[in-house]
């Protein structure tokens, strides 16, 4: 196993980012693209493992994709489009993302496919989203609702009502792609979560209402229109800006700008948490792009940090930041409490659980629930112990997590499986040795 050691805290640092692209949306674009009639590109396009199984499986399926010095071309085959050979199997690699979204866009295939993923992926819940979609017509087999899976689609989808309970983004796709497949109009009302899919829809022109609610959104979607081949330049991800952005709230007379960044208020949830923990974080330059909020950010270090009663309205949107924002919560001046984590352990690690080991770990008191979690802070924390990192399914969060602790609280960390960045982040450890490291 790949491992990388550090012994030694960040110095001070004063950087300009520019951060790789958006995963969520460099998947997006692409299953949307293939879905096209025409060739549409990508610049800033996310040059990930995620991504890259993303294409791979388009290409299974016969979509033409070429890469152009720094852009991405796909030429797409439009709805139904997609050539399915017998015994087709398709490989998601490590991405849920792509697993359970790619799933909406096979309903109608005539011919069985099977969709297999890595040791991780494999461990994860599909029911969520082969229950609904299989609502739509189409026919699955799973190993008790895990990969692999093995689908037969319906000639005549037809569309469906479905309750999102769950809160995810990823379920909600996959049944607002399977609705451009069918005559008819299906309607979903889903828990609050991330919107990229539907602000796509929306750029796209293609037949969607969207009704926000207190507590959940009703989507209505019309299927069958044609989409038009599109261009996008793909937005920073806020997700991998996270890791800086304490990195630099944490660390001493430090400070740091990364531009373009997308702060999509589905998804900013860490931005509004981090303020009330006294983090000072500025947004410049704030514009709409193909509906999508970006905005420069800037971040200086603080010399103190509140704890929180953390709102648990904003779970949805800082889902993949929690293991970050503990470590904001282990400087505190004070008590932080967390709740409505569940989710947590249903990603590519049971990270509620990792969080809490890392705590431990440290050397701080917290306590954990199914869904919740205690931090008891130190704001004098430093560690002067061995840590050791491993076995956590090679969850690159898990990864990035334990490397922005060791540069903020000091000790002699040795964390494994380095390469787990690849699937979403290939270069956090460049961008790590660049900050005067």
């Amino acid at each position: 196993m790949s491992k990388f050691i550090i012994n030694k805290t960040i110095k001070p640092f004063a950087k300009t980012l520019n951060i790789e692209g958006d995963k969520s949306l460099s998947i997006r674009w692409a299953l949307l693209a293939s879905q096209a009639v025409g060739k549409s590109y990508a610049e800033n396009l996310l040059k990930s493992d995620d991504v890259l199984y993303t294409l791979n499986c388009l290409k299974k399926l016969g979509t033409k994709i070429k890469k152009k010095k720094d852009k991405y071309e796909i030429h797409g085959l439009g709805l139904n489009g997609y050539k399915f050979k017998n015994n087709l199997v398709l490989d998601a690699g490590n991405s849920g993302t792509l697993g359970r979204l790619i799933l909406g866009l096979l309903i109608h295939t005539k011919k069985k496919i099977k969709l297999i993923g890595d040791k991780s992926l494999s461990k994860r819940d599909f029911l969520r989203v082969t229950k609904p979609l299989g609502n739509f017509g189409a026919n699955f087999k799973t190993n008790s609702g895990k990969l692999p899976i093995t689908l037969i689609g319906t000639k005549n989808p037809v569309p469906i009502r479905y309750y999102e309970t769950k809160g995810s983004a990823q379920c909600k796709s996959a049944i607002m792609l399977a609705a451009l497949n069918t005559k008819g109009e299906t309607v979903i009302k889903a828990k609050k979560s991330r919107d990229h899919t539907e602000l796509l829809f929306k750029y796209l022109k293609l037949p969607i209402k969207v009704y926000k609610k207190k507590e959940f959104d009703l989507i209505k979607i019309k299927g069958g229109k044609i989409i038009k081949p599109f261009n996008y330049k793909i937005p920073t991800d806020i997700s991998s800006c996270a890791f800086f952005i304490v990195l630099a709230a944490l660390g001493k007379s430090s400070e740091i700008k990364i531009k373009n960044v997308n702060i999509n208020p589905s998804r900013s949830g860490i931005i509004k948490i981090l303020k009330m923990m006294g983090i000072k974080i500025n947004f410049k330059n704030v514009k709409i792009y193909k509906g999508e909020k970006i905005a420069d950010i800037h971040v200086k270090s603080v010399k103190s940090i509140k704890p929180i009663k953390c709102p648990s309205k904003l779970t949805s949107s800082a889902i993949d930041e929690f293991l970050v924002i503990f470590l904001v919560a282990a400087k505190a001046n004070g008590t932080s409490y967390f709740t409505n984590l569940s989710e947590l352990n249903q990603k590519e690690s049971p990270r509620l659980k990792w969080g809490y080991k890392i705590l431990r770990e440290m050397g701080i008191e917290t306590e954990i629930t199914s869904n919740s979690i205690k931090i008891v802070g130190n704001p004098n924390l430093k560690i002067n112990k061995k840590i050791v990192i491993k076995k956590y399914l090679k969850d690159h969060r898990v990864f990035m997590t334990s490397v922005i602790a060791a540069l903020i609280f000091g000790g002699n960390w040795t964390i494994y499986d380095k390469d787990s960045i690849k699937t979403s982040f290939p270069s956090f450890l460049k961008i790590i040795k660049g900050l005067r490291y």
